[in-house]
């Protein structure tokens, strides 16, 4: 049987571990994702995984995804996702030629 001193150290502890919870979950960078499913041709060599890497790299491309985001889509660290966008024919630093037109004229 647990005695006053044992259950409210217990208690304490949760209450710790709760708080540590929040707020690895306030600062963090997790981003929800959803699920899409695409149809493929079944004569195409790609698997679902070299797909998933084509798309968060064409996506980083666009603009739509940041390099964190799509590193996450695809399971893999910043630096990692960084590496593998030269595969892709994507320039990691990629910036519109206006966008650094308009900051050249500023320097």
């Amino acid at each position: 049987m647990l005695d006053q001193h044992t259950s409210i150290r217990v208690g304490e502890e949760l209450n710790r571990e709760r708080r540590n919870l929040e707020w690895e979950y306030l600062h963090s960078n997790f981003t929800f994702m959803r699920t899409i499913t695409i149809d493929l041709p079944d004569h195409t060599d790609l698997d679902s995984r070299q797909t998933a890497k084509f798309l968060a790299a064409k996506l980083y491309e666009a603009g739509k995804l940041s390099l964190g985001q799509a590193a996450g889509m695809v399971g893999m660290s910043k630096v990692a996702f960084a590496e593998i966008l030269v595969d892709y024919g994507v320039s990691l630093i990629n910036h519109p030629i206006q966008e650094v037109t308009n900051d050249a004229k500023r320097i």
